[in-house]
């Protein structure tokens, strides 16, 4: 547990570093217990363990440190659904859950879909993939680090 003012505590010091080192357009991936995290991060990104921890609720403690880039059509990406989960009419309610978390930080932009494989690819080039106990199927999303303007930073 990180034991610091102002500081949500669900996230943990590896998390903190991580964020604190990614600059503007590196991206972080919540990734749901489904998602291969560990293999994934062979390709380079950080492995961050947060098992047991929804990934609204780190979307939400992650929000309230980390600026969404402003200069791309949309910052929070999700996976989308394979046909076969398309033509049975598969629900995905956490994704209502981000868009809340993200509209009360302030983020309008629409999330944007991302086929699968391609998905997986983007999640290669992340700066980090932080595995979550989300079980929500297609639970993963991710997030496009934005600029803090100098004037706000003390």
């Amino acid at each position: 547990m990180v034991i610091l003012k102002g500081i949500p505590s669900i996230l943990s010091p590896e998390l903190l570093y991580a964020l604190a080192k990614m600059g503007h357009g590196d991206e972080l991936v919540l990734a749901d217990t489904n998602f291969p995290t560990s293999s994934t991060c062979t390709c380079g990104p950080i492995e961050i363990r947060a098992d047991g921890l929804g990934a609204a609720e780190l979307l939400e403690a992650i929000l309230k440190l980390l600026p969404l880039d402003t200069y791309v059509l949309s910052p929070a990406a999700v996976m989308e659904l394979v046909d076969s989960d398309k033509k049975r009419g598969l629900a995905t309610p956490v994704w209502d859950i981000f868009r809340q978390k993200l509209a009360h930080a302030g983020v309008q932009a629409p999330l944007e879909k991302v086929e699968r494989f391609a998905f997986y690819e983007r999640a290669k080039k992340a700066f980090a993939v932080v595995a979550t106990g989300e079980t929500a199927l297609y639970g993963c999303l991710i997030l496009k680090k934005g600029v803090i303007p100098g004037e706000l930073l003390d």
